[in-house]
């Protein structure tokens, strides 16, 4: 089968990849449609983010869904011919971290397509995917599969909104508009805020967000100082949520937050300085988020039911033979928000 595999910062090749019969518990899934994600695109420009480098060819993609082929002989809950989402997260269930819950933290996490242990975890982006069974998960017939191939980037969402707390009635910003910042306001207007102001540097990514629910976008590239009516007696947001990894986004929304503003810092980016005098007097909330739990099915779920609709945010899909032309379009904030690969 073809597989996407990075092999050094621009040297992505679409090559032949092997994928092993599954086992007692394992499935093997078809796989459809696969979105490409900006630690995708980290590895692509750059061979990594932060002290996480590539140090052998790895395959990408984490955000996939596809049909099952082949089931395992221990498999009794899924069938061949079923389409599923495929939850790219395999925590160990046994250490501390699993064992109080928090199966994120784990200390032998296997996260498909990620670089962070050694040998790193093979990806999603390939015709056919070996995966335990239980991270399939059925879909309704309803859904597309460029549908179920946003699972993930929805449960990172609803995890970072969950990370803030009740947000009934609260007024929210969200700073970078791609599509985790769209998705984030989605999830927070799911979770019943009054008003939610997302902001981006160009103006095709506001489009989107508006769609998903903001009340209010704002082009600081058109309007540096368009922060500036919401700075009023010590601010006027409740929570903000930092969807764009910039360090100028989150030190720039600091006078618009109310005293005891949370702050949910969702983008991934580089090292950042933060006015500590400010956040000490007006009592701020820190919070980082790292991908999900059980916001998995829940994902699949509300978007089965119809309550979140995600289709708008894909604005492309490319064969898997166009990988490199895909990567570039989504590299490409003013064209594209979410780009997704077709593996037929």
């Amino acid at each position: 089968m073809l597989g996407v595999v990075i092999h050094a910062p621009k040297d992505l090749r679409v090559e032949p990849i092997v994928a092993p019969p599954p086992g007692a518990h394992d499935v093997l899934v078809r796989i459809a449609a696969g979105g490409i994600c900006g630690s995708d695109l980290h590895y692509y420009h750059d061979g990594g983010f932060g002290t996480v480098r590539i140090r052998q060819p790895m395959v990408l993609g984490h955000e996939i869904a596809g049909v099952i082929a082949e089931v395992g002989s221990g498999v009794t809950h899924l069938r061949a011919g079923q389409r599923v989402a495929v939850n790219p997260s395999l925590p160990c269930g046994q250490c501390r971290y699993c064992a109080e819950g928090r199966q994120r933290h784990c200390l032998d996490m296997r996260f498909m397509g990620s670089a962070m242990r050694f040998p790193h975890v093979q990806g999603g982006f390939r015709q056919a995917l070996t995966v335990p069974a239980v991270l399939a998960i059925p879909i309704p017939d309803t859904m597309t599969m460029a549908e179920a191939a946003m699972a993930e980037p929805l449960s990172v969402c609803l995890h970072a909104v969950n990370r803030a707390g009740a947000l009934m009635g609260a007024r929210v910003l969200v700073t970078g508009s791609g599509p985790i910042g769209a998705l984030t306001v989605l999830a927070a207007r799911l979770a019943g805020a009054a008003e939610i102001v997302a902001t981006d540097l160009s103006p095709y990514p506001l489009r989107f967000a508006e769609q998903c629910g903001a009340t209010r976008t704002l082009d600081m590239s058109a309007d540096p100082d368009a922060l500036t009516p919401f700075t009023a007696d010590k601010g006027y947001f409740d929570v903000m949520f930092e969807a764009s990894g910039a360090g100028a986004a989150l030190r720039g929304a600091f006078d618009a937050l109310r005293p005891g503003a949370i702050i949910v810092q969702v983008g991934i980016g580089g090292e950042v300085t933060l006015p500590m005098s400010v956040l000490v007097a007006k009592e701020f909330q820190l919070r980082g988020t790292f991908r999900f739990d059980q916001e998995f099915p829940l994902a699949v779920e509300l978007m089965g039911s119809g309550r979140v609709d995600v289709k708008p945010l894909v604005t492309a899909t490319m064969p898997i033979t166009d990988a490199n032309a895909a990567f570039v379009l989504a590299s490409d904030r003013k064209q594209a928000m979410k780009v997704q690969l077709s593996f037929a």
